[in-house]
């Protein structure tokens, strides 16, 4: 039992849709929280109104509350189980502490008889208040930059006239650098010091002299009520100060810092965290460090509650920060907690790392036409990827390798930048591609002093780009029959992907696969074991790196694997990558879904992943987890150990969807829908020749591979046309056209981004309502689990359209068509496991707009709105474990529910806020009434034209 007795009951908040600067991360340390606390038999209430979540599942709290994170709901909360003891607000991110905070203020904490645990009020009010924050910092004797607060226009330009520039602008009480800003030039600041002042909860400001050029590093710190302290991790972003560490690429362990100047602000730190408030729980403190010699230390700031570097933390250490954070605020220490990883040693152990960790955030600016893609301290990305390595080279290559973005790692695929005057502006001007820009430069023969000059960037961080470099160079002298064995083994443990090495040597893939067979030269697995291997891991946490062979005294050579194979049937779930626009948590809450309905039929489950933020690469949600590039050769390395009975595709969204051609062609079984099945859905021709022969409607449409094409098919389809580029997520690259200087425009620009594309020209049914259907199909059975109509007119992509279930407005004789096209389609596609269908009607005719034989983004929102576990069920069905007329389907929902998409347009001032057939939502809540007369539909229904952009 809790050291603390009196705590029966917890309630615990959470961070609500996804945001730019609060990803998912917080559904991992909410989920880990609740686990922990069942654990030691506490009640467990959740309020969280994002139905994406794997912790606003049934299974993960006692009481679960899908409700606007408002004051009002609270209290409502609060009314229905007195019992609760106290509120854990430290794993809902800003959003979480801001309403704790509110609560607090409004007396509701107070007048509910509720203990605020994991935090203190305090411990927020001076982390958030710059001005507090500064007074304790010098108070405690803790260096801080010169800056002051500023709560009017007036005292800010006195501020600016005292400083001089460049000056950095931070807004208080806000998320994600939101407000924030550097200011070179003076004629700048007076709108961003306005901007500041707006967008600050309370209207205030601190205004700091700027850090330009230092180095910057966070730690995550954990305290127990006895005041022992523990750091978990020390993080060093690669990027100096300037910009936001979420937008930064960041390091672990530290790398370049003196072992000096390391143990004195571990020291600060600590002091930093028992000074802030009497709390047991997570810190994550941040400073910046002088370039130079003298190595000056300077607090930017501290937050009492885990953050997103805590959940990155977390993976890179293997030690799971949000459930020995939960356990330290229900009163237990440090020393009687196990750690999780080893079983056998205590969590009071600081974790040592035997690897290197990179985490590079993954942005999404296309979806933001004519936004400002310049990286500062207002943070603009939208998820991260992780690679784990034995060398800084490694993991960096490993990360790029994740971002899917078309580069298959850093150089070496005829991608970058070529002219000198684009290299220099974009290191000056840092954005999305920095980290490959970098390997331009030097490719290019700029100096590293001058690539230092420009980006301040340390000199050991280049020093490892510039090796790489030397590397390409050295192999590209020979041929894939002259290539040396140590020449392959060293660009393979620095990371190179075989296809980079086939472009060195002017030879196919497969050839350097086959060259590393008849080398030997194999990938091997090691544990993530929070230890360095001192103690031995209890937990099956893999990543893979390559090694020189040892030899025995026998004359054999070998390199230890510490993946063990068992004798168990096995199968794979494939990750869905970073979280971008259009692909975000809810396919990951699909994947864990998917490896616990395996676990349920038997199988050893086998997830591979490059996540941080998620809960499928949390440490025990798999028997075995592989951190690691969702990226063909790190595939089917995995697949060729581990050989397993066949891999599950259609649970990870685009990014496990791709792989299906790879696997099939390798014979690799894709358990489920085949993989011809898969493609045929996404072939447009094929797809249209498959309706025609089942008798339904669909839009006309036609294919064109070029602008001239295009026009031509203009004349046998009537405008509007949407065009859509094949092979695509989130609706990228979608327009809808009106004549045919657009769609010669459009067309051009579309090809010239993604060439050798097929586009598809429909035409555009305007003015038709939009529906879809999910369903589950054995082959011979279908049962549709939801139909959604959306409240927003056909031509705004379904991810951006507010849906409600079941549908409002839509007739008997449409429901009858969108069921038995749903059938029809699901039977003829030979879906085994989920399909989602989209329609358009018009005239109570029922069109077929498009058909995905995978998990959708409506899945999670459907079983929650229904209460029954779809994704369990359909997993079992393409395990062939069971038929779909083995389940009981009884959906639970009085009223409707709505899936309400959330934008983060704030971060992009400028962009046109118009929605279309291009997906922009970063996340969604759902929202349940009673009836139609509820104000909120009356209002999204008036709403409902208003943004249909062209």
């Amino acid at each position: 039992m809790p050291k603390n007795e009196k705590l029966k009951s917890i309630l615990i908040i959470g961070s609500g849709p996804i945001i730019i600067g609060q990803a998912c991360e917080f559904d991992y340390s909410g989920s880990q929280a609740l686990r922990s606390l069942r654990e030691d038999g506490i009640e467990t209430i959740l309020i969280n109104s994002n139905p994406a979540t794997i912790m606003t599942d049934p299974v993960m709290a006692d009481h679960i509350y899908l409700l606007p994170l408002t004051t009002k709901s609270i209290v409502k909360i609060l009314e229905e189980h007195p019992q609760i003891d106290a509120v854990l607000p430290t794993m809902g991110g800003q959003t979480a502490l801001n309403l704790c905070i509110e609560a607090d203020e409004k007396g509701i904490w107070k007048d509910y008889g509720v203990e605020l645990i994991g935090v203190d009020i305090d411990a927020i009010n001076i982390t958030e208040d710059r001005e507090k924050f500064r007074e304790l910092m010098l108070k405690i004797g803790i260096g801080m930059a010169p800056q002051a607060t500023a709560t009017s226009f007036l005292k800010g330009k006195e501020i600016a006239q005292e400083f001089g520039f460049p000056l950095v602008i931070r807004a208080s009480y806000t998320l994600g650098g939101a407000g924030a800003s550097i200011v070179y030039k003076p004629e700048d600041f007076d709108a961003l010091l306005s901007h500041g002042l707006e967008i600050s909860p309370i209207h205030e400001v601190m205004i700091d002299k700027a850090l330009m050029g230092w180095k910057e590093y966070e730690l995550e710190l954990l305290r127990d009520k006895n005041n022992n302290v523990v750091i978990i991790c020390t993080i060093e972003n690669m990027d100096p100060m300037g910009i936001h560490t979420g937008d930064s690429i960041t390091v672990a362990p530290a790398m370049t810092l003196s072992d000096r100047t390391f143990q004195r602000m571990r020291d600060m730190a600590i002091h930093m965290m028992r000074s802030i408030g009497d709390f047991a729980g997570g810190c994550n403190v941040q400073f910046a460090v002088s370039p130079d010699e003298k190595e000056d230390i300077i607090a930017i700031e501290i937050n009492p509650r885990v953050s997103r570097s805590s959940a990155l933390a977390s993976k890179a250490t293997g030690y799971p920060i949000a459930k020995i954070a939960s356990k330290l605020a229900i009163g237990y220490t440090l020393d009687e907690l196990d750690n999780q990883i080893t079983k056998s040693t205590s969590a009071l152990f600081e974790p040592t790392l035997d690897y290197v960790i990179v985490k590079i955030p993954r942005w999404n600016f296309d979806k933001f036409e004519g936004s400002d893609r310049t990286l500062g301290l207002q943070m603009k990305s939208v998820g991260e990827v992780m690679g784990i390595g034995r060398s800084f080279q490694e993991a960096l290559h490993k990360a790029t390798q994740s971002l899917e973005i078309k580069r298959n790692g850093l150089g070496a695929d005829g991608k970058g930048y070529t002219n000198y005057d684009k290299i220099i502006e974009k290191l000056t001007n840092p954005s999305w591609d920095r980290v490959f820009t970098i390997y331009d430069a030097i490719q290019m023969g700029i100096p590293l002093s001058r690539i230092h000059e420009i980006t301040k960037i340390d000199m050991w961080f280049l020093k490892q780009f510039e090796e790489m470099d030397a590397l390409e160079k050295e192999i590209s002298k020979y041929n894939i029959d002259t290539l040396p064995r140590d020449l392959l083994l060293e660009a393979k443990q620095k990371g190179f992907a075989d296809r980079q090495i086939a472009h060195m040597l002017d030879c196919l893939e497969s050839n350097v696969y086959d060259k590393r067979d008849e080398y030997k030269i194999n990938r091997v697995y090691k544990l993530v074991d929070t230890c360095a291997a001192e103690f031995v891991a209890q937990t099956p946490y893999f990543y893979s790196t390559f090694e020189n062979e040892m030899q025995l005294p026998s004359g054999e050579r070998f390199a230890e694997n510490e993946s063990k194979v068992t004798e168990k049937k096995k199968v794979v779930v494939l990750g869905s990558g970073p979280n971008r626009i259009g692909q975000g948590i809810e396919f990951d809450y699909c994947c864990v879904h998917g490896v616990m309905a395996a676990a349920e039929c038997g199988y050893e489950t086998i997830m591979i992943n490059c996540n941080p933020e998620t809960v499928s690469t949390d440490f025990d949600i798999a028997d075995k987890l592989y951190f690691e590039p969702v990226f063909w050769e790190h595939i089917y390395d995995i697949i060729r150990h581990e050989k397993p009975e066949g891999v599950i595709v259609q649970l990870g969204g685009q990014t496990a969807l791709k792989l299906a051609e790879k696997l099939d062609r390798y014979g690799i079984k894709i358990i489920g829908t085949s993989y011809k099945a898969l493609d045929l859905a996404e072939d447009r021709g094929s797809f249209s020749r498959l309706l025609k022969e089942n008798n339904i409607p669909y839009p006309e449409f036609d294919v064109a591979e070029t602008a001239e094409e295009a026009l031509a098919v203009a004349d046998r389809l009537d405008f509007p046309i949407l065009v859509r580029p094949s092979y695509v997520l989130g609706g990228q690259g979608m327009k809808i056209v009106i004549n045919k200087d657009e769609l010669e425009e459009t067309v051009v620009d579309l090809l010239r981004k993604i060439p050798n594309n097929k586009l598809l020209l429909d035409h555009y049914l305007d003015g038709a309502i939009e529906a879809e259907a999910d369903a589950i199909c054995d082959g011979e059975n279908v049962q549709i689990i939801g139909i959604m109509e959306h409240i927003e007119p056909c031509g705004i992509h379904s991810g951006d359209s507010n849906a409600t279930l079941p549908p409002f407005n839509l007739g008997d004789l449409v429901i009858q068509q969108i069921k038995d096209h749903t059938h029809k389609i699901a039977l003829a596609l030979n879906t085994v496991g989920l399909i989602n269908i989209q329609f358009a009607i018009k005239d109570d005719k029922v069109y077929i707009i498009e058909a995905n034989p995978r998990a959708s983004r409506t899945v999670p929102f459907i079983a929650k709105a229904y209460g029954e576990p779809y994704v369990n069920y359909a997993t079992k069905v393409m395990l062939g474990e069971k038929k779909v007329t083995d389940f009981e389907f009884n959906p639970k929902l009085e009223g409707y529910a709505i899936k309400q998409p959330v934008f983060s347009f704030n971060k992009f001032p400028n962009v046109n806020k118009q929605l279309g057939p291009e997906m922009k939502s970063t996340g969604e809540s759902i929202l349940f009434i009673d009836s139609l007369k509820d104000d909120a539909f009356y209002d999204l229904y008036a709403r409902r034209k208003m943004y249909l952009s062209r």
